[in-house]
């Protein structure tokens, strides 16, 4: 649906601090599914852990949020967003079930539990292979850059 040039139009994150490599499901005010290819070469790898990788949970959160600002930048009209920037407002109830490793597919699901202005509240969770990774309710505002 969007690829990672098209997602570099939207967010104002560019590597190494993009987390989103693909929307592949989008459904205005109500959803989205997205996902990041986890690779050895990531940088982080060389520091946590170098002898037992593992992908950092803020990373997924991080990650999360940014599938999120996709979601509530393609939900309002073009011109609403020109120039604004989504901020994290709270991060509620996060969790971590299990590692995420060099070679998984993390995909990203979100849902819109409330919506109100420029203020998004979303149910995000965190999966690959299936298996639920990490989850956290998010709390977002569209803001002025």
């Amino acid at each position: 649906m969007f690829d990672v040039m098209q997602i570099q139009k939207m967010l104002p994150h560019r590597y190494p601090f993009l987390l989103v490599d693909k929307v592949t499901h989008l459904e205005p005010e109500k959803s989205i599914e997205a996902y990041l290819n986890i690779s050895i070469t990531n940088q982080v790898f060389q520091g946590h852990f170098p002898d037992h990788p593992i992908y950092p949970g803020v990373l997924i959160i991080e990650g999360l949020a940014q599938a999120g600002g996709i979601l509530a930048f393609q939900s309002v009209d073009e011109e609403e967003v020109k120039d604004k920037v989504v901020y994290f407002m709270s991060i509620n109830n996060a969790k971590f079930r299990n590692p995420v490793r060099p070679g998984d597919k993390l995909v990203y699901k979100l849902n819109v539990i409330k919506h109100r202005g420029k203020i998004w509240q979303l149910d995000a969770k965190a999966f690959v292979d299936e298996n639920l990774v990490a989850e956290a309710e998010l709390k977002a505002m569209i803001m002025d850059k």
